[in-house]
């Protein structure tokens, strides 16, 4: 490794990392800020040959670019996983001794896309909720969270399509 171009970037990097971090603070959320902020870091180590005098406004486009990168690769990634959450199990992966649900059906595609494919996760896969955060690229904890709040919703859908069913009913009221 050369000495010199070490040197240059320990020179260099310190006066970069704030400023390029409430650069991309303003424009993103913390996490995708720091990561883009690491790729812009690397990029400057790798090309640090070719920083200018003033390396801040060179630096600045090279975080907007990766940002940029950023924000497509997690648009294709929703993309992705939509197409995913509206397949089906094959058919010859669903028990055929278990009847269809219609109502468990119908609750489900009451809930936001995310929430169902969530629950299939967990119910279709058997999935825990550690294995659920490394499908989704999210935490152990926001999948718990996100699992909670799903079949806390998908028990109300639940709930609603059994009253209007007529399957719950009040007695108050009546003569035994």
């Amino acid at each position: 490794m050369d000495q010199s171009r070490r040197e240059r970037f320990e020179t260099v990097a310190p006066e970069l990392i704030e400023p390029l971090r409430r650069f991309l603070a303003r424009r993103t959320d913390p996490a995708t800020a720091e990561d883009v902020l690491a790729e812009t870091l690397l990029i400057c180590w790798r090309r640090v040959a070719d920083l200018p005098q003033e390396p801040l406004p060179w630096a600045y486009g090279v975080a907007r670019n990766c940002l940029l990168n950023a924000e497509r690769s997690a648009r294709r990634q929703q993309r992705v996983a939509a197409r995913i959450a509206t397949v089906d199990p094959p058919a010859e992966a669903v028990p055929t001794a278990v009847e269809p649900d219609d109502d468990l059906a119908a609750a489900l595609l009451a809930l936001r896309p995310a929430e169902a494919e969530l629950l299939r996760l967990w119910a279709w896969e058997q999935l825990t909720p550690t294995e659920i955060a490394a499908v989704l690229g999210i935490t152990p904890n926001a999948a718990s969270i996100r699992l909670h709040r799903a079949r806390e919703k998908l028990k109300d859908q639940l709930r609603k399509i059994a009253v209007r069913s007529g399957h719950e009913g009040s007695r108050e009221g009546r003569k035994p």
